[in-house]
This record gives structure tokens, C-alpha cells and sequence, in this order.
């Protein structure tokens, strides 16, 4: 008999995050996926119902589930990015329930990083408004391959079609305008569970899937082994010890691709190459390794290697460069200007670094550049040129969101200031549209 725990281990995981504007209902909607799929411990729905009844609801508040901050219940929005684990029996999630306010624009950036689905919600009596564009941008920013629009709150314009159809048009036209290389319309009611678990007997001229049953069934490739092969190093191993006295190797995780022994290798950022001459994983020697694996390669030659290093194939090394052009999401309180001193952090690598030009900012409401703002605030996003103190190895975000992103850091008390993302920003991802219907979705 199979168990669950055997199950599970058989299902993929899928990570999402839930964004849309103020009051469009996305805690409650993550609140009536974790009810309805019965993800909620009993002792956690007691506690809702509880602090429901203590605000004179009668019924039990959803949102509560995710919003968990006293000021979020006191205010009813959702203020800080809230991370829930759930499961089914053919898929595990990890969602992130962003906020609406514009001011938190910096909080989506965050949850959506690592996402390989975005559910962008919209009040049907509302329809696409701007911060409905701002998330879809964010989301074509980051590369999230599939967006979910769900438009909530349909029992309140009586399960129109005709609202859920215009509605549907204009946002995906919006979002592949920008290069999304998937996007599904679902028309729900978060409140009364339409089409959120369960099919909804008010809408029968929808054909399409549930929320859950989309995010059940999406296709996620999760295979790195084809992407560029790359490791960062993390720590060099010496034991000088009386068993191992010679023993010199480079222990990370592998962010991409394979690496085997008998390879040749190049190591950046000085360009010097030699091969691999032993892998070793959980303290075993292995032929083969690939991503995201954590292992110690040994090479042959005894090059000077510290953290912060990148191994990849000799013949397919990305350019090591100290001049970045990059787009970024401004997410410090603090200003981003130019001729500004900060620390640039890639992969296991962090180098000094000054802010040369800030071409543009982006406008979300109509995708213009305003140009030469001459600084970035909290939760803006422009292109920058930074010059390093040091080469960088860096490939192009839309090539790979891990060894294409980076951070820009303030040196004084180590605050992060933005999220970048290196190499072109919609232009690539535009382009990459009518690719996109053959399968190329980006890499990971």
C-alpha cells in the first residue's frame, strides 16, 4: 500500500505567488485554496474563526489564514510577503501571497523571484487597472512563465461572461505585449469558492479548469542539466591532513547544467582552464553531477581559486565583463543615484562597485522610459550601468535567472538596495513571443 509520504515524493513542487491590486481578495483566495484542498490543521481554523467572530463576522475571514501580522487583520490588507506550503495528491506547492499597495511593489518582487507561476487577480466590477499592469510587468521582468488571471469577485456582476471576457482580452493582450510566454483567464469567486477547488455551478459557459486544477496540472520543468553548466564557488576544502594531505577541492551547489569528470573546465573571472579530475557528493566519488546538486570538484590543475569563483565549460564560459547594464527594482527607502558607491552580489561573488548612469525609469502604466531620472526610489524600476571594481562573470537574465540576477548592496550597513537583472529588459522577451509558442519558455 502506498503512503503519502510515498505519494508526495512523487509529485512535483510548484511554486507560485498570488499579486493583484488592493482588496482584489488575494488572501482570501490563498485562504479558500488551503480550505477547500483541506490544508488547514484544525487548530488553524479554529483560531480564524475565532478572531472572525471577535470582529463580528459571522463567517470565517479566509484572509486570515495568510494575513498574520496584527496590522494586516487591523487593517484588512496584506502588508509583508506570506509563505504557505500546501499539497495535493499530484502536486506540492509553495505560494507567496504578495501585497496590492503600490508601496509593496518591492514585496511581489520578492515573493515572484523564484516563481515559475504568478496568479494576478482582478476585481471583476474593476477591471485592469494600473497596478494590475504594474504586476504583469513585474512578472515579465522576472521571467515567471505562467500567469494566471483570475478574476475575482464574478458572483458581484452576476457571473457576466461579457465582464469576464473584456476583461480577459485587455489583460492578455497587456501581458503578451510584454513577452509572457503563457497566460490562462479563470473567472472565480475567492469568497463563495467558484472555480477556486471546485467548479462553479453559476458560470456553465466556462469550459476551463479550476484554480487548483491549473496550478495542479501546469507544466513545470524543473531540468536544469540543458541549461549553460555552472558552479559557483562557495568554499575551498584543504584538510592537510595525515589521510588526505594533498587534497584540494571546491565544494557549492551546482546552479546549471552538468558537469562530469574528464571535462574541461574554465574558471572565471580569470579565464584560466583545466579539467576535472574527480566529483565528490555525500562523501562519495561520482562520475557525473548536475544542477542543483551539492558537491566538491577537484581539478587538475592548481589554480588559484577562491569563493566567489565560476567553473563552467571551457567552451561555453560566459564573458566576464565590469561593466553591467542591467534593469533593477529599487527596493530600499533609501535612494539609488548616480555616482553612488555600493557592493554587487552574484552568485557566491561580492565586488565593490559604483552606480555610472541611470538611463531610464520605467512607467508600468503605459511601459514608457522617462529618461535620465538621475536617481531610483523605493519601488522604482529603470535600467542602470554599473562599473565593478572587479570582472564579473555574469550571464543575460532572460539566458538564466540564477547566474543572471545579482544585488546591489549598501556597503555602509550591508541594506539591500535593489534586485537586478542583467542584460536586456522587455526588448528580448517581446522578441521571444512567437518562439514561446514552440515550446522555448525560458530557462530557470
Amino acid at each position: 500500500m502506498t503512503t503519502t509520504a510515498e505519494q508526495l515524493s512523487a509529485t512535483t513542487l510548484l511554486r507560485f505567488a498570488t499579486a493583484g491590486s488592493v482588496d482584489d481578495g488575494k488572501s482570501t483566495l490563498v485562504g479558500r485554496l488551503l480550505h477547500d484542498s483541506k490544508s488547514v490543521l484544525t487548530d488553524q481554523l479554529e483560531a480564524v474563526e475565532q478572531a472572525s467572530l471577535n470582529r463580528g463576522q459571522e463567517a470565517p475571514d479566509l484572509a486570515l489564514l495568510t494575513d498574520g501580522l496584527r496590522a494586516e487583520r487591523e487593517q484588512g490588507i496584506t502588508i509583508d510577503v506570506a509563505y504557505r506550503y500546501f499539497a495535493t495528491t499530484r502536486r506540492r506547492f509553495i505560494l507567496a501571497d504578495t501585497p496590492g499597495h503600490v508601496q509593496y511593489t518591492r514585496n511581489m518582487v520578492t515573493g515572484a523571484s523564484t516563481a515559475e507561476l504568478a496568479v494576478v487577480l482582478v476585481d471583476a466590477r474593476n477591471g485592469v487597472v494600473e497596478q494590475t499592469r504594474r504586476h504583469a510587468a513585474v512578472a515579465a521582468l522576472l521571467r515567471v512563465p505562467h500567469v494566471v488571471l483570475a478574476v475575482n469577485k464574478m458572483d458581484l456582476v452576476d457571473y457576466a461572461e461579457p465582464v469576464f471576457a473584456a476583461i480577459a482580452e485587455e489583460f492578455t493582450a497587456y501581458a503578451a505585449s510584454l513577452g509572457v510566454p503563457e497566460i490562462t483567464a479563470i473567472p472565480i469567486s475567492a469568497l463563495a469558492g467558484d472555480n477556486v477547488v471546485e467548479p462553479s455551478a453559476h458560470m456553465d459557459w466556462y469550459g476551463g479548469p479550476t484554480v487548483l486544477e491549473h496550478l495542479e496540472t501546469v507544466p513545470v520543468s524543473h531540468d536544469l542539466t540543458a541549461c549553460h553548466a555552472r558552479f559557483p564557488v562557495q568554499y575551498v576544502i584543504r584538510p592537510q591532513s595525515a589521510e588526505h594531505p594533498d587534497y584540494r577541492g571546491y565544494a557549492g551547489q551546482i546552479a546549471a547544467g552538468v558537469f562530469r569528470v574528464g571535462e574541461s573546465v574554465a574558471v572565471l573571472p580569470s579565464g584560466r582552464t583545466t579539467t576535472i579530475t574527480g566529483i565528490d557528493a555525500l562523501g562519495e566519488s561520482v562520475d557525473i553531477a548536475w544542477a542543483p546538486q551539492s558537491v566538491t570538484l577537484r581539478l587538475a590543475d592548481d589554480i588559484d581559486i577562491s569563493r566567489g569563483d565560476l567553473i563552467a565549460p571551457a567552451g561555453d564560459a560566459p564573458p566576464a565583463t565590469q561593466d553591467v547594464e542591467a534593469t533593477v527594482c529599487h527596493v530600499a527607502d533609501q535612494p539609488l543615484s548616480v555616482g553612488q558607491r555600493v557592493l554587487l552580489k552574484h552568485t557566491t561573488r561580492t565586488v565593490k562597485a559604483i552606480v555610472k548612469d541611470i538611463p531610464s525609469r520605467l512607467t508600468l502604466d503605459d511601459l514608457s522610459q522617462h529618461p535620465a531620472p538621475g536617481q531610483l526610489v523605493a519601488n522604482d524600476i529603470g535600467r542602470v550601468v554599473v562599473r565593478t571594481a572587479e570582472p564579473l562573470a555574469l550571464d543575460a537574465y532572460e539566458d538564466s535567472r540564477r547566474t543572471g540576477s545579482f544585488l546591489l548592496i549598501d556597503p555602509a550597513d550591508g541594506t539591500t538596495l535593489s534586485a537586478g537583472m542583467a542584460g536586456a529588459a522587455f526588448a528580448a522577451a517581446a522578441e521571444a513571443v512567437g518562439a514561446a509558442d514552440d515550446d522555448d519558455e525560458w530557462d530557470f
